[in-house]
């Protein structure tokens, strides 16, 4: 029977061990040169993109080739047998490491966490199109997209098809001939190893937050302490409840390999060590016939085409940065990740975690913290990766001779014994981040930081009454011209228009576009608070020029007072507890609700808009945001609110968090209250707002208060050549 050939021919253990040794100094190299020259590193991000898109040149042309030729070597009787009693045994080994993967969330701690306002949010959840990821209408095109799992189904349908035809030794010998040139260009990305992980590291070093490093550390002890339990109680234990071959012997016939496999990094050095080793293990404790133990000289090599248990476990990387960035990744939606996460992993991790990271709509910059964290797992992953191709070995030969055995004795051990270690390590894990890495909230320190985004001049600013401005014969624009000095009303306490920050400053979107107005009108500016009362009552020329402070237009207010043009539209949305973001983020999800209570700012448009949407909905009405979070008896359900303005309000209080309800995504725009409907003074406005949305100030400043960009003043990064040698 021809063996699969592995995608680089297995060179001698000590050359590897040698090209461990320059991996270890690359990346020691990379973090000192990171550490050196601090953020200037990132000028190394280059070569970092450049070894990424190396790894992953040949990943499909393996997939590709490496199915199609050790699927198609085989003849129909060694593809039944094999086929299934082996396929049975892979698909419990995948259930094992899945169920691992799924313990994960479980050892990380519940942490507050808040973010500002992301578009993600009006995004539409993406449905899964198993028919359109699965089956390539057209595989080229398939190739040619990194659409993974069509790329595997192609491949094994055409290995498949390749069993049942004769004459097809040249089409094998030409695969080979293929898969070897493949395996070349593998092998001259894998000598750049040392070189790619010190840009890695050099980048990483000099520019990456120490504040994430706490929350990476879980990750790392979470993958860590899984890979030993799997590598050796969990199969050593599977094989010895099936299997003759007692769970100690196994381990103590494997230990060299094993020690190989993790120093080195490399499953490839140690496949004949570990293929000699389990015909040991059969000789010695199954006692199998001497021509069925050269089975494991089939299924070693062959099940080599299929993920094993360590590259199963890197799914749990998905889990991590979804809880890392607060992204929602329900339990509902595990089934979608298992399957799709086994077919893309028939490929290099290098593809298939980037794929999934946009397929669960979870930030893509994480996978940097995955070539971080890998560093460590790789090794751990590997010495998993040892024990699988072991047992595979093992329970699969023993399942096609006829002498696994099922004994409920040695099953229930096996299970209890099982049960309790995974509970300690749960546990045990989840208790120490707890104490000693869960990182302190610290969104709403951000929030109070926030400063202007520039220098835009200087306001007199009246938190109390203002005095009143006198009348004036001509038009409010007049009067801002003979006092030359524009007053500007704003609401108190308008996350993210206009609030005080922790240093007793009046900041937000809107202070800094009345700086800017001021400063392009070529006057002083005077900023004095408003009531909100003025949106139903007008705005008294007395009170102030204009009210700048992202009033909402409604029908309603468009009577009493005169608006500029909108300058920004928000979203209808609600703010609601952690718990509940998925119960209002449908509206067929809310209608089907009962004894629902919502909390509605009082203003006749949005009462009505929620009493049409929402009929059987009791509504508590709320005169200013500030009562949004007082205690209620009986509580509020939810508070109708905008997501950009509630994002801002989760920062202060991250329990709460933002829905959307689709699929109609309502829309408000905001706009500029005119003192005493002077048109004159509106067409100037309106004539700025166009200016400013053309000059990109009004994005600048949306990206700043809304989205949060470069909300936390950033702090030039530590760095020997800056700090210590004071190079600068």
């Amino acid at each position: 029977m021809a063996q699969a050939t592995p995608v680089a021919a297995v060179p001698a253990a000590a050359s590897r061990i040698d090209a461990s040794t320059g991996v270890v100094v690359g990346l020691i190299a990379g973090v000192a040169v990171g550490l050196f020259f601090g953020e200037r590193a990132a000028a190394l991000q280059i070569c970092v993109d450049a070894y990424m898109k190396l790894l992953q040149m040949t990943v499909l042309p393996y997939i590709t080739l490496s199915l199609v030729g050790g699927l198609g070597a085989l003849t129909r009787a060694e593809a039944a047998r094999l086929g299934t009693r082996v396929g049975l045994v892979l698909l419990a080994l995948w259930t094992l490491a899945l169920l691992a993967v799924f313990t994960f969330p479980a050892m990380f701690p519940h942490i507050q966490t808040a973010s500002f306002f992301s578009t993600t949010l009006l995004d539409e959840e993406p449905s899964l199109d198993l028919v359109g990821l699965y089956i390539p209408a057209n595989p080229f095109n398939s190739l040619a997209n990194n659409i993974v799992p069509a790329v595997v189904l192609f491949s094994a349908l055409l290995g498949i098809a390749l069993i049942g035809i004769p004459n097809k030794g040249r089409a094998l010998e030409t695969m080979e001939v293929l898969n070897q040139a493949v395996a070349r260009v593998a092998r001259f990305i894998v000598s750049l190893t040392p070189i790619g992980l010190f840009a890695i590291a050099a980048v990483t070093a000099g520019t990456f937050d120490p504040r994430q490093a706490a929350q990476v550390q879980m990750y790392l002890l979470a993958y860590v302490m899984v890979s030993l339990l799997l590598a050796l109680w969990v199969l050593p234990g599977l094989v010895a409840a099936l299997t003759p071959v007692p769970h100690r012997a196994l381990l103590a016939q494997t230990r060299h390999a094993l020690i190989v496999a993790f120093t080195t990094g490399s499953l490839f050095v140690v496949l004949p060590l570990l293929t000699e080793q389990t015909r040991l293990l059969l000789r010695e404790h199954a006692r199998v016939a001497p021509h069925d133990e050269r089975l494991a000289d089939v299924i070693i090599p062959a099940s080599f085409n299929f993920p094993h248990t360590a590259k199963l476990l890197s799914l749990s990387f998905v889990v991590f940065a979804a809880w890392f960035t607060g992204t929602t990744l329900l339990p509902a939606r595990y089934p979608a990740l298992a399957a799709t996460g086994v077919l893309v992993l028939f490929g290099n991790l290098n593809v298939a975690i980037p794929f999934l990271l946009d397929m669960f709509r979870i930030p893509a910059d994480t996978y940097q913290l995955f070539l971080a964290t890998g560093v460590v797992n790789a090794r751990f992953g590997t010495l998993l990766s040892a024990v699988h191709t072991v047992t595979m070995g093992l329970l699969g030969t023993c399942a096609a001779v006829g002498i696994v055995r099922l004994d409920a004795r040695k099953l229930l051990r096996f299970a209890a014994i099982t049960a309790v270690l995974a509970v300690a390590t749960v546990g045990s894990t989840r208790v120490f981040v707890s104490r000693f890495v869960n990182p302190a909230y610290d969104k709403d320190k951000v929030l109070a930081g926030m400063q202007a985004l520039r220098d835009r001049g200087r306001a007199q600013v009246y938190r109390t009454a203002a005095p009143p401005l006198t009348s004036f014969s001509g038009t409010v624009l007049d009067r801002v011209r003979s006092r030359g000095t524009l007053r500007v009303g704003y609401f108190d306490d308008s996350l993210p228009y206009a609030f005080t920050n922790g240093s007793g400053e009046l900041v937000g979107f809107d202070i800094e576009m009345a700086l800017q107005l001021a400063r392009d009108l070529g006057v002083k500016l005077e900023l004095v608070a408003a009531s909100r009362r003025i949106l139903e009552e007008g705005l008294d020329p007395s009170t102030c020029d204009l009210v700048m402070s992202g009033a909402a237009v409604t029908a309603d207010r468009a009577v009493q007072v005169l608006f500029s043009a909108p300058y920004l539209d928000e979203t209808l949305a609600f703010l609601v507890p952690d718990h509940e973001r998925t119960r209002f983020s449908s509206w067929d999800d809310i209608r089907s609700a009962r004894g629902l209570r919502v909390g509605v700012i009082r203003a006749p448009y949005y009462l009505q808009k929620v009493d049409a949407e929402l009929p059987g909905v009791e509504i508590v009405p709320i005169e200013e945001p500030a009562q949004m979070f007082q205690p209620r008896s009986p509580p509020l359900d939810a508070i109708m609110l905008t997501a950009e303005r509630g994002s801002a309000y989760t920062l202060l209080h991250p329990e709460y968090s933002v829905a959307v309800p689709k699929p109609r995504v309502a829309k408000v725009p905001l706009a500029y209250v005119i003192a005493g409907r002077d048109a004159a003074l509106a067409s100037v406005v309106n004539t700025w707002i166009d200016l400013k949305r053309k000059d990109g100030t009004i994005d600048e400043l949306f990206g700043h208060w809304i989205l949060g960009r470069d909300a936390a003043r950033r702090q030039r990064r530590w760095s020997v050549m800056d700090d210590v040698l004071k190079w600068r």
